[in-house]
């Protein structure tokens, strides 16, 4: 009986301590796993490796690339691999592949060294692409130098040496201010899986997110072998990394470039605010030039760029009230709509007594409490539709405008697309403002002539943007027909490419009338307010325009200036337009605002630019 307890007493003892054997193995393990999950850091034998896809190009019309994203690489090394004996040849091979200064390097790894890690350690996380595939090519002599050993994790030999990962993508602009601000820019930030990525912001980088933001990242996934590459067999998984589309433009850099040399100079020749300038082929609508002398580097934006109204593309997203270019609009509706012959003689309300000069006095006409005047004086009493236009007649193009009924006019200048967006592939486009058709209205049941009308024929009271004025003017070069801007030619998707199809031509006055008027601009340019821009044999034709700007409703001393037209040879039809915004802003001197001092000059040598590029062509 002794026996037997004695037998039960030893059992139990026995089983208490296998148990607590099992228990202190148990806690031993979980340490070790912990240890190598967590504070090691030590890579699993299964790895997956992340291939960045970037944000698409943006590339000139004749193949440049003028925005782009390059990936950002992390250098990492696993301290526990690394032969303290070689240490300093590593730290020597790596500055002079990296370009990063040998002390800092050392600095980093002797900390790692001092507080006792022993797993993976950042050197840098801001590599550029060149500098990456370097220092992939120095891992690999590493790896034959030595410089790292091996070790044991979960039971396996290998080593991790000097690896460079992808870690996100930074944009680059190569041509730095050129094209700004119609590219617009980008700004970064963190995804979830917290590589560094960039999304557009303002002008085409905006307007074509979805587009240039549409990439897909791959992976490669699979078993790692002793140099801590990842095993290619069956057991491996692929899938490639898909960039986003790449945006291709209308635009030539190097006629854009050469219309911004032109623009700089005389930005500062007339201390303006801005000169805008954009060229537009007159049957398809595509945009050869959009220019502004206000531009900025996307990839180093500083603080006065931004308060300076440097940001936006002033050609779509500037409202100003264009002054005379707008005549030529309002007395093609009075002939389309036959409420005027072309030698009818419409009073100028000017002095019937001549000068010494052989002018008559600055024509004046009342309507109610408002006196309009003429800018220019006149040799006659009386004025042809012509003569109006190429003499920039207030009063004759008011008086022509009266016989429009408010339906007519109101309408008419909305097919010309002004109170409309235009619907060109830039952000943040604006419309304009017209007067209400009611407000046309006013007068008609009396016969009264009407003050909205009057000052909005010459354009006055009314707002439009510079892309507006310059679609307007394509119906003059175009037979009568207004074509729709467009600055993307085509999308390329992967091998897929997307064309831009050019939108259909809209009728806004018939041929007959058209015709007309571009032979009247054309005379504008002979003997008239724009006669500095004529070309021996190049067709060129268009109207000047000045506008005081109204600031807390009243009219101030500051003025925009334009010349809108064409320019044509036997091949080419080109609608061309010029706007300096307040001359004088910077220089206090106003003296020379009218568009014939300054909005023309600036034209004339866009068109000859056109001409020694090639765009134009001179015949006898």
């Amino acid at each position: 009986m002794a026996n037997t307890l004695q037998r039960q007493n030893r059992t139990k003892k026995l089983i208490l301590l296998s148990l607590f054997v099992v228990i202190i193995l148990f806690l031993i393990f979980v340490s070790t796993i912990s240890n190598i999950n967590s504070g090691r850091k030590l890579p699993p034998l299964y790895t997956k490796k992340t291939q960045i896809a970037v944000r698409g190009k943006i590339v000139s019309k004749d193949n440049f690339l003028l925005s782009k994203s390059i990936k950002l690489y992390k250098a990492t090394i696993f301290m526990r691999c690394l032969d303290a004996d070689k240490k300093s040849l590593f730290v020597k091979l790596f500055s002079i592949y990296s370009g990063i200064n040998k002390n800092k390097i050392e600095k980093k790894i002797n900390n790692s060294i001092k507080d006792g890690k022993t797993g993976t350690i950042i050197l840098s996380h801001n590599i550029g692409a060149k500098k990456a595939q370097r220092l992939k090519q120095l891992s690999r002599k590493l790896l034959k130098l030595g410089v790292f050993k091996s070790t044991t994790i979960n039971g396996h030999r290998l080593i991790i040496g000097l690896d460079i990962k992808a870690t996100g993508e930074k944009r680059i602009y190569p041509y730095k201010d050129s094209f700004a601000p119609l590219l617009g820019y980008t700004k970064k930030y963190e995804d979830k899986k917290n590589i560094t990525r960039v999304k557009g912001f303002k002008g085409l980088e905006q307007r074509y997110q979805s587009y240039l933001g549409a990439y897909k990242n791959g992976f490669i996934k699979g078993e790692r072998d002793l140099l801590s590459n990842i095993s290619l067999n069956k057991a491996t998984k692929m899938i490639y990394a898909k960039d986003g589309a790449n945006i291709h433009l209308t635009i030539p850099l190097r006629l854009q470039k050469n219309i911004e040399k032109i623009l700089d100079f005389y930005k500062k020749k007339f201390g303006a605010k801005e000169v805008i300038a954009s060229i537009m082929r007159s049957d398809t609508g595509e945009i050869m030039a959009m220019a502004s002398s206000n531009r900025y580097n996307p990839q180093n934006i500083k603080r006065r760029y931004i308060f300076g109204g440097h940001m936006g593309v002033n050609a779509v997203s500037y409202t100003f009230e264009p002054g005379s270019v707008i005549k030529p609009l309002s007395i093609s509706l009075v002939l389309q709509n036959k409420l005027v012959k072309k030698e009818e003689k419409i009073k100028a309300h000017n002095k019937s007594i001549k000068n010494l000069f052989g002018s008559f006095g600055q024509g004046k006409y009342t309507i109610g409490k408002y006196t309009i005047t003429d800018d220019h004086k006149f040799n006659k009493n009386e004025l042809t539709v012509r003569d109006i236009l190429v003499h920039s007649s207030n009063i004759g193009t008011l008086i022509l405008a009266q016989r429009l009924s408010a339906k007519q006019f109101l309408g008419g200048y909305q097919r010309f697309g002004l109170s409309k967006k235009t619907g060109i592939d830039i952000a943040f486009e604006r419309k304009g403002k017209l007067h209400s058709q009611r407000q046309y209205s006013i007068g008609s049941k009396t016969g009264a002539d009407n003050i909205y009308k009057a000052t909005d024929s010459y354009g006055h009271g009314i707002t439009a943007t510079f892309i507006q004025l310059l679609q307007a003017y394509t119906v003059f070069n175009n037979a009568g027909l207004m074509s729709k801007p467009k600055i993307v030619e085509y999308i390329q998707i992967g091998n897929e490419k997307i064309n831009i199809q050019n939108k259909k031509p809209v009728r806004v006055i018939d041929k007959q009338v058209a015709n007309y008027i571009k032979d009247v601009l054309i005379d504008v340019v002979r003997s008239g307010t724009g006669k500095n821009t004529y070309i021996k044999n190049i067709q060129v034709g268009g109207k000047t325009g000045t506008a005081s700007i109204a600031k807390s409703g009243k009219y101030t001393k500051s003025y925009n200036s334009s010349f809108f037209g064409f320019a044509n040879d036997k091949q080419n039809r080109y609608t061309i337009g010029v706007t300096i915004r307040e001359p004088g802003y910077y220089t206090n001197q106003t003296q020379n605002f009218y568009a014939s001092s300054t909005a023309v000059p600036v034209y004339d040598k866009i068109v000859k630019a056109l001409l020694v590029l090639g765009f134009l062509s001179v015949e006898d």
